[in-house]
């Protein structure tokens, strides 16, 4: 009987013991809860999970830049938090590193689903998006059955090539699909072949077909081709206090003019200049500012009709611009890299200074590049950097080297690693440290400055 009585209590005493810590669990779950978002207010940082991308997060001169970047930095400057980027390498890791905590927030456009919605808490600025057709803008088509018989280019194995092929069967078939599969070519050198007339059409998201209109007027982006998708951030489903927080300062800012102007810097903002005529070369000067070159060129070496040539591709000699990244003067100096070689925003625009810090900066770059032995080699190493920033020219020397390419040379060696880093087979390669970057953008700048750099140098010999 007293066996019985105290297998009875122990059974007892185990049942309170478990109720008990269950309702410690309970409350220390629902003190979690209450507290995510003054927790990361006390620990002074919000981590930020998002992929490197055109629209989402890259580093550009330097500086970290993306328009989901800007948005959550703002809701982070806006609580007195600093940012701490991690950078996932695809959609489902960046999705499982929200959910194992190595982040607080995703910033980037989360698909709503009912899986997604089941697994975190959707927040923050909703976009409603579909794929369209990307084709110039004279006489394009204003329905998808008009692209029976037509050629439409995409790369292989993207959503893209799903897309196109499935719509091509609900029409009954007829489309030409073209499907690119080379490393340097993605969907945004897709979209400037469009621009050129080199293929008639591409298939984009929208958000990245509205960046890259700011590079390439000449297209058409408005016919969608999938069903709409609505997205959103995410957070934890144990974060809904940071999810109210972020949710409370998205409608108390959607209308106001800072976010409006970080939208219409990534998708209105004008990225590229229009062809401009070269100046008249009269009595052997190039510009007004030739005596800045002459004096700042000697200083490191260089040719003078180099650093000319280097502005004219920036500014078209213009002091008055400021381009879509907040670079300025002549020779389009971003603020942090004037203010490093002593040029404060109240002086950054005068030619003199402008010159000055930007002869500075080449010259730091120069030290940073030794290794390139080849003098003429390295001076398109340092436009690429002048255009990019040094650290995606590390990483397609990097590249260069993985892939069996010389990292001594810049045409058709280092260049073709640039060209790599627009996709992410590449650039989430571990040899990376820098991410996405547009590639043929400094490709194109380097060729086109050393182009123009020779063309001053028949007119003007010295």
């Amino acid at each position: 009987m007293r066996w019985k009585q105290f297998i009875q209590t122990s059974i007892l005493s185990l049942l309170l013991c478990i109720a008990f810590n269950s309702c410690l669990e309970k409350k220390s779950n629902e003190k979690a809860i209450n507290n995510d978002f003054e927790t990361i207010l006390t620990s002074g940082e919000l981590r930020v999970l998002t992929l490197s991308g055109s629209t989402s997060y890259f580093i550009y001169k330097g500086e970290e830049r993306g328009y989901e970047y800007e948005m959550i930095k703002r809701f982070a400057d806006n609580h007195g938090l600093r940012v701490k980027v991690i950078v996932a390498d695809n959609i489902g890791h960046l999705m499982q590193m929200l959910l194992d905590s190595i982040g607080d927030v995703i910033a980037y456009e989360i698909p709503i689903t009912g899986d997604t919605k089941d697994m975190m808490l959707h927040c923050g600025p909703e976009r409603i998006s579909a794929q369209v057709i990307v084709q110039q803008d004279k006489n394009p088509i204003s329905d998808v059955t008009e692209l029976i018989g037509q050629d439409v280019y995409v790369e292989r194995n993207s959503k893209y090539e799903e897309r196109i092929k499935n719509l091509n069967q609900e029409l009954g078939g007829g489309i030409n699909i073209h499907c690119i599969d080379k490393d340097t070519i993605v969907t945004e050198d897709l979209i400037e072949m469009v621009s050129r007339g080199e293929i008639p059409y591409t298939l984009a998201d929208e958000n990245v077909a509205r960046l890259n209109r700011t590079f390439y007027h000449n297209i058409d982006i408005y016919l969608p081709i999938s069903f709409p998708q609505r997205s959103r951030w995410a957070v934890r489903n144990n974060s809904p206090m940071l999810a109210q927080a972020i949710n409370e300062w998205i409608t108390s800012e959607k209308d106001s003019n800072a976010l409006q102007a970080i939208s219409k810097r990534y998708f209105e903002s004008n990225k590229q200049y229009t062809a401009a005529s070269i100046q008249s070369l009269i009595d052997g000067r190039i510009s007004e500012y030739d005596d800045i070159f002459k004096r700042e060129a000697a200083k490191i070496g260089w040719d003078w009709r180099m650093l000319a040539s280097i502005a004219y591709h920036e500014s078209r000699f213009d002091t008055t611009v400021v381009s879509w990244a907040g670079a300025r003067g002549i020779m389009q100096l971003m603020p942090a890299t004037a203010a490093a070689f002593g040029v404060g925003m109240d002086s950054i625009a005068y030619p003199e200074p402008n010159v000055r810090a930007a002869v500075k900066s080449i010259q730091a770059v120069e030290r940073s590049i030794k290794s390139i032995e080849d003098p003429e080699e390295k001076i398109m190493f340092v436009l690429a950097a002048y255009n990019s920033g040094l650290g995606h020219v590390f990483d397609a020397i990097a590249l260069a080297k993985k892939h069996g390419k010389n990292p001594q040379k810049w045409y058709g060696e280092v260049e073709e690693a640039m060209l790599m880093k627009s996709n992410p087979a590449y650039y989430n390669d571990d040899v990376c440290r820098f991410g996405y970057f547009r590639g043929r953008q400094t490709t194109s700048y380097v060729r086109q400055v050393m182009t123009l750099y020779h063309y001053y140098c028949e007119k003007i010999p010295e």
